[in-house]
């Protein structure tokens, strides 16, 4: 299986009626299962690329551990259907996976599902105490490099990037997916893999700002978070309620940063 793009045939139609026949990349998408300590957990749809980083983050992201140590092992297995991802903890985080599949919250672009009550919805998220130093300047110097930093996305069209940003504007890490949760998972695992932190630096989305992956900042400690896009009401909530800072919509002429307060209180 291409773990980067697959070569599709299209039929090409002009306006004026005119067909032709055009062979470009598509993404390819499949399906990863993912296992903690034989427990089966989740099946995400994802780029089958870079998943040791992706088991990772999302381990992180899911309070399964509390850093890359309690991951013991992760053995990645392709079948006719996938990709297995078999990932060992530490029998410190039993309790912590077992409490996780009992309560278990599956995201969706349009609600959450099987859940018992709010409070398991809008778990409390920690308070950031790291800060960064990068300034407006910063941000749009990595806004003009990710670009070139996207392969996967400058062969498809269609993936989304994560991106750890230096104070000064430098685009130090990427990571790639089809899905804007998947590459922020992908970067937080590999930036934990090889003991790297914000050093005052912030993470990039080419996306949306939504309320998950605010909390995906805040369990990974960013201090600021930047995306591309607009923000939703809960992603703005959360982020303050974390202390993160939020620039939003931030493209080459504008960008929006978000107040630590509502400016009417």
């Amino acid at each position: 299986m291409n773990e980067t793009g697959k070569p599709v045939d299209f039929a090409r139609i002009a306006p004026d009626g005119e067909k032709s026949e055009i062979s470009r990349s598509v993404a390819v998408e499949a399906p990863i299962s993912i296992e903690f300590n034989g427990i089966g957990y989740a099946v995400m749809m994802a780029s089958p690329a870079e998943l040791e980083d992706f088991a990772t983050g999302f381990a992180l992201s899911e309070r399964l551990v509390g850093d890359a140590g309690d991951i013991l092992a992760i053995d990645h297995h392709v079948s006719d259907t996938g990709h297995i991802l078999r990932v060992t903890l530490a029998q410190t985080r039993t309790e912590a996976l077992l409490g996780r599949v009992r309560h278990r919250v599956s995201d969706s672009s349009c609600g959450l599902c099987g859940i018992e009550n709010l409070e398991q919805a809008l778990r409390p998220l920690p308070r950031i105490s790291a800060t960064s130093d990068a300034g407006d300047a910063a941000i749009f110097t990595a806004l003009a490099r990710l670009g070139d930093l996207q392969p996967l996305n400058r062969e498809t069209g269609s993936v989304h990037a994560a991106a750890l940003c230096s104070a000064d504007g430098a685009v130090l890490l990427v990571r790639e997916d089809i899905g804007r949760h998947n590459a922020f998972d992908k970067l937080i695992g590999a930036m934990a893999r090889t003991g790297r932190g914000w050093a005052g630096g912030f993470a990039l989305l080419s996306s949306r700002c939504s309320y998950e992956l605010v909390e995906k900042a805040a369990l990974a400690g960013c201090p600021l978070l930047v995306t591309i896009s607009a923000p939703t009401s809960l992603a703005i909530e959360r982020a303050r309620a974390a202390g993160i800072r939020l620039v939003v919509l931030a493209r080459p002429d504008a960008m929006l940063a978000v107040p630590a307060t509502d400016l009417a209180g």
